[in-house]
């Protein structure tokens, strides 16, 4: 029986052709019925897509073949289903692909850009074949609690994500920028609002691990002279010590889910918008025109942010 799976990865390398690569992996993510979101650059690739477990495998095998992407590490997780089988008619032929689709993700998108990460700093980052050039010093899971254990409270967890995403999971006491976009991180800490942490060990961390590869880096460039970032990011981190370790609540992902849990039981962090009451669930403002996300209960589900409640 095929099985739902949702595969994360990025590769920082040279990329000489992006907008070749963009056409190839169109091409591929479509022969296997996969949806997701694909960003390509100079600077390598970052991705999430979803479909049939031997779809991705065979996805990630031939992605792999490509020299600057050999050394993906993949980040898997459950899928939620699949959407029901149909025919897909096109001149008396049927075209759809035979491969079942995941219903995670509405569409597949596969974009060329300036950047992985809009941080704003297309020429500043720097990669060569070995990654990023300059950023922070990858720490294991088991490294990170290591680290806090012999710095105790000198540790600062600084969390590279949108400020929404930390309001249902975050880790133990830390540094949540108030952004809405990652533009917004270097305008920050260019103003020194985080002057008073470039004395003690920064570590930076993020769903999957890309958005810190730049960030560190960036933090680095402006004067941060101890800057760590967990490898694998939240996601290997959690798969590592489930409710047990330094990371608190529910992880925001971006596809149909909205947010999961690393075990059963794990802390519920997140008050909804409108009445406080705890919640775990992300939704949209309702107002189509907003693009603010939100924590919402499920007796508020469908409302919109403050700016946008009908008078």
């Amino acid at each position: 029986m095929p099985v739902p799976k949702i595969l994360l990865a990025y590769a920082f390398a040279p990329v000489p052709d992006p907008e070749a690569v963009r056409l190839w992996q169109r091409e591929l993510c479509e022969s296997l019925g996969l949806r997701g979101r694909i960003i390509v650059s100079k600077h390598g690739i970052n991705l999430t897509v979803g479909g049939e477990l031997d779809a991705c495998k065979q996805y990630l095998r031939r992605t792999r073949e490509y020299a600057p992407f050999s050394a993906l590490v993949p980040k898997w997780s459950d899928g939620t289903a699949f959407e029901p089988d149909a025919a897909e008619p096109l001149h008396g032929v049927d075209r759809r692909a035979p491969w079942r689709r995941i219903v995670d993700f509405p569409k597949l998108s596969v974009k060329a850009r300036d950047e992985l990460v809009a941080f704003g700093i297309p020429d500043e980052t720097v990669v060569d074949e070995n990654g990023v050039v300059g950023g922070g010093t990858h720490l294991s899971p088991q490294q990170v609690n290591e680290l806090v254990a012999e710095r105790g409270d000198d540790v600062v967890f600084f969390d590279g994500r949108n400020a929404w995403e930390a309001e249902i999971g975050r880790f133990k006491d830390a540094v949540v920028p108030d952004v809405r976009t990652t533009h917004g991180f270097i305008e920050q800490i260019e103003s020194g609002a985080f002057d008073d942490l470039k004395g003690r060990p920064v570590v930076t961390y993020c769903t999957g691990g890309i958005r810190c590869e730049i960030l560190s880096a960036a933090m680095v460039e402006r004067g941060f002279g101890e800057v760590y970032q967990i490898d694998g990011g939240i996601v290997k981190y959690g798969e590592a010590f489930g409710n047990d370790g330094l990371w608190e609540g529910s992880l925001a992902v971006f596809d149909g889910r909205e947010s999961m849990d690393f075990a059963p039981g794990a802390a519920v962090l997140g008050r909804c918008a409108v009445c406080g009451e705890a919640s775990k669930q992300l939704a949209n403002c309702a107002d189509p025109a907003c693009r603010k996300r939100l924590v919402l209960c499920e007796t508020h589900a469908g409302a919109s942010c403050e700016e946008h409640v009908a008078v």
